[in-house]
């Protein structure tokens, strides 16, 4: 997810990295819930017959308070990519592209369709690497979800803060699983699909839809699929496969994946009962790996 075009020279120092951990410990509050209105949204941009038609006070999906908490920046006050300026909450990193890496959830108790949310979020750590790309910052936020009976989910998101390449070089490739598969599903990576799911979470960044932009200036071959999204189908994979929500879920984008390709949900059940899953491209490499734990 990139920022304003004007940064993308500027480097890192170790003094910049010491004004960043000022931020730790900042805090914020956000207020916000599922309508019955968003709830049809969110199950029409899925297309999963398996969810059915929700009403008010009916219990949600697991991790679908993610579209409970929706921005309210001002069109005004987006950057050229679609995120809003720098500042605020999280720390203005000098690097131009950021991107959600990966988080882990654990659920304690499920939220309902019209119930009031409260998500408390603080910034936990900011940490920078030196990576073979150059340098990385990542920001890790951990998240409270509160409903009307108490706390419902603790979540830890991790994000990282990187400079746009002159050309676009992907990580390795990691192949997926071929053996043992117990979940394997094909969903089509569609420009509508990948639309929707920017508007149930009011997402500006234009790497999901603006192809002249993603391609000219962050110098992807395609429109970049929503690592929030894959990891979203794998949570319902999980608990469509056990009928149950698990007790922890946590994800980490590997590889990006982008529009137009079928993209295939798969699979392996561990002796333990957990479950490894992964995005893959038509390719047979990952693109998001997942791991889901019922603890008993």
């Amino acid at each position: 997810m990139g920022w304003h075009l004007c940064m993308m020279n500027m480097q890192l120092s170790k003094d910049n990295s010491l004004d960043f951990a000022s931020w730790v410990g900042r805090s914020t509050k956000s207020i916000g819930g599922i309508s019955v209105q968003m709830a049809s949204m969110i199950s029409a941009t899925f297309g999963d017959a398996r969810t059915a038609a929700l009403r008010d006070g009916d219990v949600i999906p697991a991790m679908w308070h993610w579209y409970g908490f929706p921005p309210d920046t001002p069109t005004q006050d987006l950057g050229p990519d679609g995120h809003p300026h720098k500042g605020g909450f999280l720390p203005p990193i000098p690097l131009d592209r950021r991107m959600w890496a990966g988080g882990k959830l654990r659920f304690h108790q499920p939220l309902r369709v019209g119930e009031p949310l409260e998500r408390r979020s603080r910034i936990a750590k900011v940490v920078q690497k030196d990576g073979s790309a150059g340098p990385m910052v990542f920001v890790t936020v951990d998240h409270e979800i509160c409903g009307a009976d108490g706390l419902a989910v603790e979540e830890r998101q991790d994000i990282v803060y990187l400079a746009i390449p002159k050309t676009f070089s992907p990580p390795p490739k990691k192949p997926g699983p071929t053996d043992g598969i117990v979940v394997d599903r094909q969903i089509e990576m569609t420009v509508p699909l990948l639309f929707r799911y920017s508007a149930i979470t009011f997402n500006g960044h234009r790497i999901h839809y603006d192809l002249e932009y993603v391609t000219e200036v962050e110098h992807y071959p395609g429109l970049v699929v929503h690592g929030p999204m894959q990891a979203n189908l794998l949570l319902a994979e999980a608990t469509a496969y056990r009928n149950k929500t698990p007790t922890v879920f946590e994800f980490r984008g590997v590889h990006p994946m982008f529009h137009g390709q079928a993209m295939t949900l798969r699979a392996t059940q561990g002796e333990d009962g957990a479950l490894a899953l992964c995005t893959m491209a038509p390719e047979g490499h990952m693109c998001m790996q997942a791991t889901a734990i019922w603890e008993e």
